[in-house]
């Protein structure tokens, strides 16, 4: 696992995608149905989500990283990721929002690096790179990330803005 996430990371950025009207909608439904979320977590959208021209594989990987990390570390036995998203002009800006634990802030930052994670290897699988491929992935298609979470109010926001109409660098 870890040799593909390092694959994955090396490779954002080197291999064009060319755009296509996207229904975000329908992805994200498309991402809850891979996720299959365990019993008592939903996948929701909220408002509007706009159909877009822009590259999806790329985009599919950021959202279906974001979501799965809302349920992945989700500290209940139930539990909700809401997606949602509004438009800026040549920019989309996506919010991912758990009611999971959060974050604290002192980790903010570090999350986003490789091989970071806050649980130990024995309590949870993962590579450490999911949020650096995010990361990466977002600023490669001109875009900006960041993380809203307080402790102890519940909860974990990450938004991140995304430019359309873009031949995109795949992740």
């Amino acid at each position: 696992m870890l040799l593909d996430s390092l694959l994955q990371h090396s490779r954002v950025g080197r291999v064009g995608a060319a755009p296509e009207d996207t229904d975000i909608a329908q992805l994200i439904k498309e991402i809850a149905d891979y996720i299959a979320p365990r019993t008592g977590f939903t996948v929701i959208y909220r408002g509007e989500i706009p159909m877009i021209h822009t590259s999806k594989a790329p985009l599919e990987q950021v959202l279906r990283n974001l979501i799965g990390n809302g349920l992945k570390h989700h500290d209940g036995d139930a539990g909700t990721v809401v997606v949602s998203a509004r438009d800026l002009g040549n920019m989309m800006e996506f919010r991912v929002e758990d009611d999971g634990k959060g974050i604290p802030p002192q980790f903010h930052e570090r999350i986003f690096q490789m091989f970071q994670t806050l649980k130990s290897r024995d309590e949870v699988e993962g590579s450490g790179m999911g949020l650096a491929i995010v990361k990466k992935s977002v600023e490669g298609h001109g875009g900006t990330i960041r993380v809203e979470s307080a402790p102890p109010r519940r909860g974990t926001t990450f938004v991140f803005t995304w430019e359309k109409d873009r031949l995109a660098l795949a992740a």
